[in-house]
Formats: structure tokens, sequence, C-alpha cells
């Protein structure tokens, strides 16, 4: 009888180790769910968190494949004034923030030689508004009178749209959706993410949310869905940009703070603004 070959151990998707990512995930979720119901401003402190080590993550990484040097000093204190301003006064006051961390960047460049000047700039704006400012909005969503509701809203439907993606897209998945981009989405892992965000969305939004309609929760869930493959994708772009796999190696199985920030970020002003035309800010 034939000696049978051994058994070679099964890659995992994505290169992802699956326990240590459910693990992370599980201890991520406890956190918030903590921050958010225990003590409502907590929560905020999580979300400067997440932005300060990824606004850190995406300009080190600049740093290194692209030689970029963004002032972290200037780009830090401003984003912790975007999210606080935010918070505490809205929209203006973030808008204004944004500004001034712009100018306190272009001034602080101004120490250095003036070879490379308006790349530098360039890209620590970039970093500011692509960072700290999305994460505004989820300041935003957190300052209403049922700010937590409305951050389970967010979060739930954009978790939704990631698993229901990857559930349809592992079984059904045979078309490729962006192949040049992010190889692994297909155009049926697409319809599974919009279809389980929508479904959460109309549940959540019935539910949870004080005057919120099902049918407004659909729509809400499948704009979110959209955009956040979209801002999936926008993160895959720069990291093939940069020749990189992961943003970081903080989070064991996720890879850094802004490989989890990728479908997040986006997502926030779209949910805000519709919570705000459906039942107000």
């Amino acid at each position: 009888m034939a000696q049978s070959e051994p058994q070679q151990p099964r890659k995992q998707r994505g290169g992802r180790n699956l326990p240590a990512a459910i693990g992370v995930g599980l201890g991520l979720g406890a956190v918030i769910v903590a921050s958010l119901f225990v003590v409502k401003v907590l929560f905020l402190v999580v979300v400067v968190a997440a932005a300060s080590i990824g606004s850190w993550e995406l300009t080190s990484r600049l740093a290194e494949r692209k030689d970029v040097k963004v002032a972290q000093l200037p780009l830090l204190l401003g984003g912790v004034g975007m999210l606080t301003a935010g918070y505490w006064i809205g929209p203006q006051g973030a808008a204004a923030a944004l500004a001034l961390t712009a100018l306190a960047l272009m001034i602080w460049r101004m120490s250095q030689p003036p070879e490379n000047y308006l790349r530098d700039i360039t890209a620590g704006v970039f970093t500011a508004f692509y960072v700290p400012f999305l994460a505004t909005f989820v300041a935003l969503l957190l300052s209403a009178h049922d700010g937590p509701q409305r951050i389970v809203l967010f979060l739930l439907v954009t978790i939704c749209s990631d698993t229901g993606a990857y559930a349809v897209g592992y079984k059904f998945g045979r078309n490729k959706l962006a192949p040049t981009i992010s190889p692994g989405k297909t155009r049926e892992g697409l319809a599974g993410g919009i279809g389980l965000s929508m479904l959460a969305g109309a549940l959540l939004m019935q539910w949870i949310i004080d005057g919120g309609h099902w049918w407004q929760g659909l729509i809400l869930g499948g704009c979110a869905a959209v955009i956040a493959t979209l801002g999936d994708l926008v993160e895959s772009m720069i990291k093939r940009d940069l020749g990189i796999k992961d943003m970081g190696t903080l989070l064991p199985g996720h890879g850094g703070i802004m490989d989890r920030l990728d479908s997040l970020l986006p997502t926030a002003p779209v949910v805000w603004l519709l919570l705000t035309a459906f039942v107000g800010s």
C-alpha cells in the first residue's frame, strides 16, 4: 500500500491568524462597550487614541517607503483638537481645528530646507484629513443625546458590511470587484455585504434610534456598505503604492490600527449625515 503524504496545514485566507484576530476583535469590542455605556466621554478617549496611533502608522510608513517627512507633534495635537472640538463645539469647531492643523504643519515644516516642502505638507494635510478629521464624525455621533446608540448602529452596519462581504464572497464569489487593487474582493461579496448591512440598519434604526424607522435603516445600511467597501479599496491603493501588506503590527491577526479603521473612517460622515437628516443631530 502506498504511503500517504502528510497533510499540509491549511493556509488561512488572507494570511491572517484567525484565532488571534477573533481574540483581538472580542477584546476591542469589550473596550468599546465598556467605554460607551459606563461613561460616554471615555469612548471619545478611545477614538482619540485610535486616531493618534493611526496617524502615526500612516506617517511612519510614508517616511519608511517614500521618505516623506510629516511633523508628528502638530499632527498629533491637531488631531486631538479636531476630535474634542467636534464633540464639544460641533462641525464648525472640527473644521476650524483642521484648518489650524494645516497651518501649523506648513509653519512647522519651514524650519527645514525647502526641498520637498510641498510634498511633505501635502502628505501632512492629507493625513490630518484622512484620519483625525474623518474620525471627528464619530465624535459628532457620540455627542448626540442618544450617542451610544448611534455609535452602536454605526459600528454594526460597518461590521455587517465586512462580514457579509467576506462570507458571501468566500462561498459564492466568482467575479472580481477590483482585481488590480484588492484581488480578494468580489461583486457577489459586495452584494452580500450590502444586504447584511441593510438588514442590520433596518433592525437597529427601528429598535434603538429615537424616532427612527426601518426604511431609513435600509438606506443607511446600503450607503454605509458601499462607502465602507470604497474606503477599504482606498487604503488598499495606499498600501499597494507603498509596497506593504499592513500599516502596522499592533493588533495580532489584524495588522495595525489603520487596517481596522479603513472602512470605519469614510463610513462615519455618511452615517452622521443620514442620521442628522432622518432624526436630527
